[in-house]
């Protein structure tokens, strides 16, 4: 089940909502000198591009791990990544792929949380189209 999820989520956005986060706790908004670049380059080139869930999930952890903002990077992507996710249309399913997106992005995923996402979304990728 590919789609292009956040081809509506350019870099501008990205940084929106980090400032929007870092605003309500009161924490300093900007840029890091050294994973900046780096991870918009990663979003810049990847986030237009179909994408089924793991691989989207793997450029939000990957865009975290490069830390481009002073703060508030997990919560960053994990809000892009769970917003995604709740809008598709996945019954009861949905609490529980958000809750273990947002453990692997941060990465606090166990193997076996790592595991039941991954198993979740084959699972949604084999099921027929409604």
């Amino acid at each position: 089940m590919k789609h292009a999820w956040l081809k509506a989520v350019p870099w501008d956005a990205v940084t929106i909502i980090n400032q929007q986060l870092c605003a309500a706790k009161h924490a300093q908004h900007g840029p890091t000198s050294e994973g900046h670049q780096p991870a918009r380059e990663l979003w810049d080139t990847t986030h237009p591009h179909p994408l089924d869930l793991n691989e989207l999930v793997e450029l939000c952890r990957q865009c975290h791990r490069l830390a481009p903002f002073l703060n508030y990077n997990g919560n960053t992507f994990v809000v892009i990544a769970r917003q995604i996710i709740g809008n598709l249309p996945l019954g009861g399913q949905a609490p529980a792929l958000r809750s273990l997106a947002g453990h692997i992005i941060a990465g606090t995923a166990s193997p076996e949380e790592q595991k039941a996402f991954h198993t979740a979304v084959a699972k949604l990728t084999d099921r027929p189209s409604a």
